[in-house]
Order: C-alpha cells, then sequence, then structure tokens
C-alpha cells in the first residue's frame, strides 16, 4: 500500500520523498508566514514596532525643528507617548521625551493637549 500525503500549504498531492510536507519553497515560506501571524505578536516586536511608528509621526510633523502640534492628530495617526527611548530636562525644568532624535513634551493650553516637537541637538548631551 502506498502512502499519499498533502502539501501542508496548498493541499496539493506531494510526490517524491516520505518524509516531504511542501510541495515547493514557495508554500513552505507561505505556511511559516501563516503561522507566524497567528502567534502572539512578542513584546520586544511589540515594543520596536511601537518606537518605529512614534518616530515616523514626529518626524512627519516636525519640519522645522520646533512646532506644535494637537495631541489628537499625533494620537490619531497611532503615536503612544508611553514609548520612548530617552528624555532630556531643559533649564526651566520641563522634561522632553525622545524617540531617537525626535523628541515632545506634552502640554495643556486652553484645556486642549498639545504636544511640542522638538530634534535632538549637540547641547542637549552636555
Amino acid at each position: 500500500m502506498r502512502f499519499h500525503k498533502e502539501c501542508l500549504f496548498c493541499k496539493k498531492l506531494l510526490v517524491g520523498r516520505t518524509d516531504k510536507k511542501f510541495c515547493d519553497p514557495q508554500c513552505k515560506s507561505g505556511y511559516q508566514y501563516q503561522q507566524a501571524k497567528q502567534q502572539p505578536e512578542r513584546f520586544f516586536n511589540k515594543v520596536d514596532n511601537q518606537l518605529k511608528l512614534n518616530r515616523k509621526i514626529l518626524k512627519e510633523y516636525n519640519k522645522g525643528g520646533k512646532v506644535t502640534v494637537r495631541a489628537e492628530i499625533l494620537n490619531g495617526k497611532g503615536f503612544n507617548p508611553n514609548f520612548f527611548t530617552h528624555y532630556w530636562k531643559n533649564n526651566k525644568g520641563d522634561v522632553y521625551l525622545f524617540i531617537y532624535e525626535y523628541g515632545f513634551l506634552k502640554r495643556v493650553e486652553h484645556g486642549i493637549e498639545k504636544y511640542i516637537l522638538i530634534e535632538w541637538q549637540d547641547y542637549m548631551g552636555k
């Protein structure tokens, strides 16, 4: 009696070795991608992805070096102020949170939450 297996991805009948699981490298890759998408996202990946998104958003909105933007605009794009890489405290005691070279300071003016966006400068490292 001959045993027939099917490809784990496309379900086509496999021909060849008895331990074969896929009909070609594309099906193997597709299957592995499908399996990875079903796994819960690892903590490191969540943090890394959020940092990348935050940086992208700050870069997009800070064209002038120092800009003020309503918080609802950035938050609507997926910005999360709880994810940052470092901070800098100025002479006035304001603490700017940074995502790599882009920083922000949360302010409330006339009941409206805003972010003051800045870029890292050499003097900040001293």
